[in-house]
């Protein structure tokens, strides 16, 4: 093929665009995509060091089960210096404690204890937290792309077209490209994810690696290419390149299973998945190999799209220290009516409505109330979440928030206020029976939609392939996570 690499690849065909100055080819009216993969790097175990400087540079390791007496539990994270060690997320705890004991257990005056140079901090999971984390990160997120999908905990995909360009920096003489990966020079592209990098670590005190691509798949090797807190730019016309020396494991959807199958077939690299003919593959792995003979070419024509319904919305806001009581309750009350107007404009109800309170330094509190049907009134939930507000009342926060959860976009009966009450406020109100609260509408009462609200949630087939060779059976099988190994983070209740 005329213009085509070793491998039988055209870059000016498969990598969606190329940089100003090249031969755009017959794509040249309509711009590549700017997609960044954003990667949280070491989510929980960077969270604790955010609120416990004292564990920077140490071996940490978030999970459960190492107590004294307890047997069973698995590792959650590991932060890099624990992995140096052998510690990895999902590793059985008893086999992290083997090859990483605990600092609690070192002493340098018993012979037979642990070198405290060969120990590591073990600390339990504490969702709260991290979802105050997350939450700042997702701040951040939102205010940077139009079209953003979460995928878990640690990773989101922005589409970011709308905002930058591939355009290079400097005029007649562009600067070089101070990121890694195969970028020569500085694009606008650049400047704008590292934007984002660096608000994320400023706003939120957790570093993130980010990848830049024209497409989902690419953006998504590259965050993972020079970890941590890396930043890879892969511009248009150096997709194929960039990833033909990388290993088969490095491609979005290659996990053991298949790296194993493609080894077999003498495949050890995305170059040789991206040479190898589409329908043997697809023989082999069914329409899978054929995708993976696209990524590995560089091609990924999917479009970065929200991921299903929210299965909540929450508005926080910092504060300053206080223990002010009246600006903890207006600024409840305007975190509320922000709240109930989103899921009106968004034409869903909620079940739970719930507060968080958080304490200086990092003490992260939650209190929630469920009700027996879903609702649409914005004064039940400044009023509840008030309510629930009056736990602190004495006490000093840095933050606030306010959530409604447990969310139905369907149309059907609303639960009337005289079943609410009894079951949600008590005996305390007493409106008439059957009444129903002003600007409510009706709604069946089932549970509302859920979606990835930044947990980790299972893939569906030909989308996300990130653990591996999910369904596949094997020694695949067993404790699921990303790339970065998180846990899935539950609902603030």
């Amino acid at each position: 093929m005329e213009g085509a690499d070793s491998r039988g690849v055209d870059p000016r065909a498969t990598d969606g665009g190329t940089l100003p100055g090249a031969d755009e080819g017959d794509g040249a009216d309509e711009p590549a995509r700017v997609v960044l993969h954003v990667d949280m790097d070491c989510f929980y175990a960077s969270c604790e060091r955010l609120r416990r400087p004292d564990l920077r540079g140490e071996p940490v390791v978030v999970g459960m089960g190492y107590e004294p007496g307890e047997t069973i539990g698995a590792v959650a994270t590991a932060s890099y210096e624990a992995r140096a060690f052998g510690v990895e997320s999902a590793t059985p705890i008893s086999e992290a404690l083997d090859r990483l004991p605990r600092r609690a257990d070192a002493d340098p005056d018993d012979p037979d204890a642990p070198d405290p140079d060969e120990t590591g901090r073990y600390l339990p999971v504490d969702m709260a937290f991290y979802e105050s984390v997350a939450e700042d990160v997702k701040a951040v997120l939102r205010d940077c792309a139009d079209v953003l999908r979460e995928v878990s905990v640690d990773e989101a995909y922005l589409d970011v077209t709308d905002r930058t360009a591939w355009d290079a920096v400097g005029g007649d003489d562009p600067a070089s490209s101070a990121a890694a990966g195969p970028a020569e020079v500085r694009t606008l592209a650049e400047g704008y994810a590292r934007h984002v990098k660096e608000r994320i670590e400023r706003e939120a005190g957790v570093p993130a690696s980010v990848g830049v691509a024209p497409n989902m798949s690419a953006a998504k090797v590259a965050s993972d290419a020079d970890k941590p807190d890396g930043l890879v730019v892969v511009p248009p016309g150096a997709v194929a390149e960039f990833l033909a020396p990388l290993p088969t494991a490095a491609l979005h959807g290659v996990g053991p299973v298949t790296e194993r199958a493609l080894a077999e077939r003498g495949i050890e690299t995305a170059g040789d998945v991206a040479a190898a003919d589409a329908d043997a593959l697809a023989e082999a792995f069914g329409d899978r190999g054929r995708e993976l003979v696209r990524r590995a070419r560089g091609e990924d024509e999917r479009e970065v799209t929200p991921r299903g319904l929210p299965k909540s919305l929450s508005r926080e806001s910092s504060l300053p220290r206080t223990s002010d009581e009246e600006r903890k309750r207006e600024t409840v009350a305007a975190l509320a009516a922000d709240v109930a107007r989103r899921a009106r404009e968004r034409g869903c109800l909620y079940r739970t409505i719930g507060i968080k309170a958080v304490e200086p330094p990092f003490d992260v509190n939650t209190r929630a109330r469920s009700l027996p049907g879903p609702v649409d009134d914005p004064e039940l939930v400044e009023e509840v979440a008030l309510e629930l507000l009056s736990e602190f009342a004495d006490d000093a926060v840095r933050k606030l928030g306010v959530r409604v959860s447990n969310l139905d976009f369907s149309e059907g009966d609303q639960a009337t206020l005289g079943g609410f009450e009894g079951a949600a406020r008590g005996d305390e109100e007493d409106r008439p029976a059957g009444s129903r609260p002003a600007g409510s509408r009706s709604a069946a009462g089932r549970d509302g939609s859920k979606l990835t609200d930044w947990v980790d949630e299972e893939s569906t087939a030909g989308e996300e392939w990130d653990g591996g060779d999910r369904g596949n059976g094997g020694d695949d099988a067993g404790p699921r996570r990303s790339e970065e190994g998180q846990a899935s983070l539950g609902d603030w209740e």
